[in-house]
């Protein structure tokens, strides 16, 4: 093992910077410059890390597909149209207690498919929706745990940021990836609906609801719906690039706005600047993890992991469990864009090459390997204590949702999200049988 301690201080080391709440950017960046330094690495290899940031991060035409997105979904939800879809979506099926939640949980899915930003899915439900469950007898915890996970959809719900990012990583058609998760997403949003089901069957409402023509839901809500379809067929059906839709997907988000008469400058404006900031954090990142990735590999870092990996066995079915439970771990105290910066790199050619007995092909089996990963780094948002979700929904829910209230909500839906991913390893086909 001794011959693997130079990576290991490495990964050490980066990981309490990150613990200690310095930038993630700064601290793979960091860490790197340190490394060089500590080690014999020629000068000439900071002309290669220079040539590895223009080629993957610099000049990489797919990333220009991340700021449209985000920039849709600040648009949608700070020109007021995200809200607009909840409420019609809430008077529509909000007939019964199982109904509102039911609600709460197809708008999740519909912030998820038009924005893919978990913080603003995450608060939008919580101001609007954690009321309305309440009121009709949902408990504090169940509550919670619903807008947790509805809003995290966005994490896995094309058109994705994290499927944008991992697909690059893993060098899968960023198409493949968005049709490939289509129904894992909708497994969950099925596994959701029935356990809301379940859960809410002796609550009674309080009072009889309210009738809301079908016109007027169509309004609210099929604007939203069709922008979705739009964007997401397009790239699916080989029609636009995922660069060409995320533009289609920002064009018609302000065009939507206006439509409803939300439209005004200094919304597109704050969402622009909101964009900028998001997007700056993402690329500042990416350039970091590339110069650590490079570093940590120079070190050894390759080796070290296999060997820390062949500690548990060599077979393909064991690597891939031991991969899994390692990055279901790091979710514990990493944020996901670090996660799949830093190991995919390392991991996804790995497992491309293993034969796990099941008829896929190597591109198979890497677009199985990367939705399983985007899942597993999707309960991530969930797991305590630092799970990001967690926080926007505390923070958004200021004194009304104790810690425990909300650790314990989200216990369910966590084993929900561990059976989907069960399902999706034994079964590949739910996932290449649709690309």
């Amino acid at each position: 093992m001794s011959e693997h301690m130079l990576p290991i201080t490495m990964a050490a080391v980066t990981l309490i910077g990150i613990m200690a709440g310095y930038r993630v950017a700064f601290v793979l960046a960091g860490s790197a410059a340190l490394f060089i330094l500590v080690t014999d690495t020629p000068v000439s290899f900071f002309k290669l890390i220079l040539s590895r940031i223009y080629t993957n991060v610099l000049s990489n035409w797919l990333l220009v597909a991340i700021p449209m997105f985000i920039f849709m979904g600040f648009v949608l939800e700070k020109s007021g149209v995200a809200e607009r879809s909840l409420k019609g979506a809430q008077r529509a099926l909000g007939g019964t207690p199982a109904g509102m939640g039911i609600s709460v949980l197809v708008v999740g899915v519909m912030l998820a498919a038009s924005s893919g930003i978990v913080g603003a899915s995450v608060v939008l439900l919580t101001l609007l929706a954690l009321p309305r469950l309440q009121e009709v007898g949902f408990d504090k915890a169940t509550s919670a745990g619903l807008i947790a996970s509805s809003g995290t959809l966005a994490i896995l719900i094309p058109p994705s940021i994290m499927l944008i990012i991992l697909g690059d990583q893993l060098e899968v058609p960023i198409g493949d990836m968005f049709a490939a998760a289509i129904p894992p997403g909708l497994m969950l949003v099925a596994f959701y609906g029935t356990y809301l089901v379940i859960k809410t069957r002796k609550l009674r409402m309080k009072e009889a609801p309210t009738k809301t023509p079908i016109w007027r839901t169509l309004i609210d809500v099929g604007p939203l719906i069709l922008l979705v379809l739009c964007v997401l067929g397009s790239i699916v059906g080989g029609v636009a690039t995922p660069t060409e839709a995320a533009g289609l997907g920002a064009f018609g988000a302000i065009a939507i706005a206006a439509a409803y008469g939300f439209f005004s400058v200094p919304a597109i404006m704050q969402s622009a600047r909101e964009t900028v900031s998001a997007t700056s954090m993402i690329f500042m990142v990416r350039i970091g993890a590339t110069c650590f990735s490079a570093i940590f590999r120079k070190v050894g870092g390759d080796e070290a992991i296999f060997a820390v990996v062949s500690i548990f066995g060599d077979g393909p079915w064991t690597i891939l469990f031991v991969v899994l439970g390692m990055i279901f771990l790091l979710g514990f105290v990493l944020d996901w864009l670090e996660i799949t910066l830093i190991l995919m790199p390392i991991f996804g050619p790995l497992v491309a090459g293993l034969d796990f007995g099941n008829g896929l092909t190597p591109s198979q089996t890497t677009l199985w390997f990367a939705i399983l990963v985007a899942l597993n780094l999707q309960t991530s948002f969930l797991t305590p204590p630092f799970g990001f979700s967690l926080f926007y929904l505390r923070g958004a829910a200021k004194n009304q949702l104790s810690t425990n209230e909300i650790y314990r909500g989200v216990l369910p839906f966590i084993a929900l999200q561990l059976l989907a991913l069960g399902l999706l390893i034994a079964f590949p086909v739910i996932i290449v049988g649709f690309v």
